[in-house]
C-alpha cells in the first residue's frame, strides 16, 4: 500500500513538473512575448559572427555598440580590432571582415580593388571627428598654432626641428613628434591637410595605436602628437590641446566647433563601409548596422565624438532598408 502511495505522489509530482515546464514555454515563445505559431522562428534568437576592423579613431565608437549590441543579442560574436583605415581596407578586400571603419573615405584604389574582388559595399558615416593636435601639460610657452607652423615642424627637411626653429622665443629644446601609423585614416588626413602630402619627420614615433601616442606625448615635456578628438577627451587630465589657426584666428577642438567646421581644417566625418551582400545574407549584420545607426548619435557622443543631425541617421537607416 505503501509502495502504491509513493508512486501516486511520484506521479502528481511529475505531472506538475510538466504542466510548469509547458506554461514556461509559453511564457517564453506565446503570449508572454507577443508571438505565437508562425512568429516563433522570426523571434529565434539572433546568431552569427561579424569581423570589423579598420580605423582607430573609429573603433571607441565601434567597440560602445558592439558592447550594447551584444548585451542584447548574446548569440551574436562581434569581433571588432583597428589596424588603420588602410589596413582595414586590406582585410575588407580580401574578404575577412563584413565591414571596414574608416577616419577618411575610401581611396579610388581600394575602390577598384573591391570591384576586382566583386564587393558591392555602402558608406555609412557615423559622427564627427576633430583630428586634436596636443602637447605635454608641462610645456607652459604654447599658446596655439597656426597651420603653416604645423607644417614647418612636421615637414621632413633634413633637418633636426626645435621649438625655437618655429618661434624665436621658445626653447631650444628638439621636439619629439608621435603619429599615427602610415596605414591609419588620420595619417593619411593630416598628410593630406597639414602637409600637402609632402614627407613627415622621418624621426616620429609611429604607432596605429593611439594610446601609444599619449604615453609618449605625457612621457616628454617637448612632445608633440596628433590623433582623433575622443582619445584626447579620454586623457585630457593629463594632455593639453593646442588651439589651431586655420586662417581666422586659434580655434580649439569642441562639439561646437567640430559640429560647424570652425575647427578647420582638421574637422572630419567618420565612416563604417559594409560589405551589402553580408547585409543581405547575413541577418546579425543587418542588424547590428540597423542598431549602429540608431545608436550612433548617442554613443559617438559618449566616447567624445560629435553625432550627426538626426536627419542623417534617418536618411541612412532607409537606406539600408533598401540593401536587406
Amino acid at each position: 500500500m505503501n509502495f502504491f502511495k509513493k508512486f501516486g505522489l511520484l506521479a502528481i509530482l511529475a505531472a506538475v513538473m510538466l504542466f510548469a515546464a509547458a506554461c514556461g514555454t509559453d511564457n517564453e515563445n506565446g503570449e508572454g512575448n507577443g508571438a505565437a505559431g508562425a512568429d516563433d522562428e522570426n523571434d529565434a534568437a539572433l546568431s552569427g559572427e561579424i569581423a570589423i576592423d579598420g580605423s582607430s579613431t573609429v573603433y571607441p565608437i565601434m567597440e560602445a555598440v558592439a558592447e550594447e549590441f551584444t548585451l542584447a543579442n548574446p548569440d551574436v560574436k562581434v569581433t571588432v580590432a583597428f589596424s588603420g583605415t588602410g589596413g582595414g581596407f586590406e582585410k575588407f578586400i580580401a574578404g575577412s571582415t563584413q565591414m571596414s571603419n574608416a577616419s577618411r573615405p575610401i581611396k579610388d584604389e581600394e575602390a577598384a580593388a573591391l570591384e576586382e574582388a566583386g564587393t558591392e559595399y555602402t558608406e555609412f558615416e557615423l559622427a564627427k571627428d576633430g583630428l586634436s593636435v596636443v602637447v605635454n601639460p608641462e610645456n607652459d610657452f604654447i599658446d596655439h598654432l597656426t597651420v603653416e607652423e604645423l607644417k614647418k615642424m612636421w615637414i621632413e627637411d633634413g633637418s633636426v626641428k626645435k621649438w625655437s626653429d618655429i618661434r624665436p622665443e621658445w626653447p631650444d629644446e628638439e621636439i619629439k613628434f608621435y603619429s599615427p601609423g602610415t596605414a591609419s585614416g588620420t595619417y593619411d588626413y593630416w598628410n593630406e591637410v597639414i602637409l600637402e602630402d609632402e614627407p613627415m619627420v622621418k624621426d616620429a614615433t609611429l604607432s596605429e595605436d593611439d594610446n601609444v601616442l599619449v604615453t609618449g606625448v605625457t612621457g616628454d615635456k617637448y612632445a608633440i602628437g596628433f590623433f582623433g578628438y575622443a582619445y584626447y577627451q579620454e586623457n585630457q587630465d593629463k594632455l593639453k590641446v593646442v588651439p589651431v589657426d586655420g586662417g581666422n584666428g586659434p580655434v580649439e577642438p569642441n562639439a561646437e566647433t567640430v559640429e560647424t567646421g570652425e575647427y578647420a581644417p582638421l574637422s572630419r566625418p567618420l565612416y563604417t563601409y559594409v560589405d551589402n551582400a553580408a547585409i543581405k545574407e547575413n541577418p546579425a549584420v543587418y542588424e547590428y548596422v540597423k542598431f549602429l545607426l540608431e545608436n550612433s548619435a548617442e554613443l559617438a557622443a559618449s566616447v567624445g565624438y560629435v553625432s550627426l543631425p538626426e536627419e542623417n541617421y534617418t536618411e541612412q537607416l532607409e537606406l539600408l532598408e533598401t540593401l536587406k
